[in-house]
């Protein structure tokens, strides 16, 4: 049975794919799991792919969400990009991004939160752009 950070984050990253999809996105894999790394959700956009991590904080926490991105998580991150990019042709390699969603709410009761969409984080060498 999941706990109950584990159910918050499920519903977090529901809220993010909404918002994803109402600005282009489209979902082809939820939660994709490889060598040890996760990638909360990929998606195309127009004719990027776009590997995206998605990060929630309530609002008495004193790190915001996209400041949770570190270096060994961008590691991940793009292992598992790298891996999941074998599927493809050589000739036939999309143009790749990589995007944090932040979403944080402000606390108890509150109606929406502040999200930002932050399109290419970082690049594929881990650096923050």
């Amino acid at each position: 049975m999941p706990s109950p950070s584990q159910l918050w984050g499920a519903e977090q990253e529901v809220f993010a794919e909404q918002l994803l999809h109402r600005r282009g996105y489209h979902i082809i894999h939820r939660n994709w799991r490889c060598s040890g790394a996760e990638v909360d959700r990929i998606a195309w956009q127009d004719e990027l792919l776009v590997f995206i991590e998605i990060r929630s904080r309530h609002g008495g926490t004193n790190s915001m969400p996209l400041e949770t991105v570190g270096r060994a998580k961008r590691r991940k991150l793009i292992r598992a990009a790298t891996i999941y990019l074998t599927r493809f042709l050589p000739q036939q390699m999309p143009m790749v991004r990589f995007d944090v969603v932040g979403i944080v709410w402000s606390g108890q009761g509150a109606l929406e939160p502040c999200v930002s969409v932050v399109e290419n984080a970082f690049d594929g060498l881990g650096q923050v752009s």
